[in-house]
């Protein structure tokens, strides 16, 4: 064999090895084309991602709307539009987290653990096709919202930050999504976090203006962590303070994702050796 020829067939164990880079990337981009396909033939994850969130925000604009106006003197699109983004990337999530544990049970994820796939490819793809869900998603609401009268005022770069704080949001919860998904034994669990997304919402400075909520019960909603990402997007889209909000939203973000990540891979990996 000539040195040519040695070369040539180390370069294919590279390329081919299940552990090697290029497999991690070549085997995460198609799972994660798996998991896209999947969510968009799935009416639920579709109803909850894109259908429910802009029906809501043209519910809040027809009833609250003309009143937050008249106790604010502005438009209740700056803070219902980024709450509506944020409920949109959670619900998804939560209906992800739903069909993982389905495919737990069904044995598909201990199926592909068996394959000649890269081990990381699995949890990898999951992060990837999520955050491209609530992009896309965020991107639909915002164009239905323009339609109800929603305008970018603080630039296209504010913009460009303005959709990815629900990506930065939802991947954070959505690594918590993951590691009860993977654990819990019952896809209710899972499905129990949309009340605590229905309190996150009501309970946001999205819904009505802070001053609108009884004195004691400011301080909760103030900082909760969907307050602060609304308010990091209302002064990204319209105006307002933006160094704390976004400072907050970030460390909620983190946080989340420091506490959930190793139980959620732990999770996964122990799920597909089933």
């Amino acid at each position: 064999m000539t040195a040519i020829d040695q070369r040539v067939d180390a370069a294919d164990t590279i390329v081919t090895a299940e552990g090697s880079p290029l497999a991690l990337v070549r085997h995460t981009w198609i799972q994660t084309m798996r998991l896209l396909t999947r969510w968009v033939r799935d009416p639920i994850t579709l109803l909850e991602t894109l259908i429910v969130p802009c029906l809501l925000l043209l519910m809040l604009d027809i009833v609250v709307g003309g009143a937050i106006e008249r106790f604010t003197q502005r438009n209740a699109l700056y803070g219902s539009v980024p709450m509506v983004a944020l409920v949109g990337a959670l619900s998804g999530t939560v209906a992800s987290g739903v069909m993982l544990g389905r495919e737990r049970d069904a044995g598909l994820l201990a199926r592909f653990w068996v394959l000649p796939v890269h081990r990381g490819s699995g949890l990898a793809a999951r992060i990837l096709a999520e955050g491209i869900r609530i992009f896309g998603g965020t991107v639909v609401i915002v164009l239905f919202a323009t339609l109800l009268g929603f305008r970018f005022q603080q630039g296209p770069l504010a913009a460009a930050a303005f959709l990815l704080i629900p990506v930065l949001f939802g991947l954070a919860f959505a690594t918590m999504v993951t590691a009860i998904a993977v654990f819990s034994a019952k896809s209710t669990l899972v499905e129990a976090i949309a009340i605590l997304t229905s309190l996150l919402m009501f309970f946001s400075t999205g819904f009505v203006p802070l001053e609108a909520y009884p004195d004691w019960i400011q301080p909760v909603v103030q900082w909760q962590p969907m307050s602060v990402a609304v308010d990091t997007m209302r002064a990204l889209s319209e105006e307002g303070a933006l160094t704390g909000p976004l400072l907050r939203t970030i460390a909620w973000s983190v946080g989340l994702i420091v506490l959930f990540a190793v139980p959620a891979a732990y999770g996964y990996k122990r799920a597909s050796r089933r």
